[in-house]
């Protein structure tokens, strides 16, 4: 289940609850009972190395751009 993080306007606390992603959007309250909270956004961290080599470029025209397409004399 998704974790979410809001901050109460009330105390300023930031917290985070476990919900569905059909009820993200849904009010919350803090942990102090405070209601007057905002979701915020989360920044996602995405890295890591493939296991696979990537591909080489395939040799050949086709596709796209001026001179792949074709419309360069």
């Amino acid at each position: 289940m998704p974790r979410y993080e809001y901050r109460c306007r009330s105390c300023d606390d930031t917290f985070e609850l476990s919900r569905p992603m059909a009820e993200s959007s849904a009010p919350a309250v803090c942990p102090a009972g405070h209601e007057d909270t905002v979701k915020l956004l989360s920044a996602v961290a995405v890295g890591g190395t493939s296991a696979a080599p990537a591909a080489a470029p395939r040799a050949g025209g086709g596709g796209g751009g001026c001179c792949g397409g074709g419309c360069c004399g």
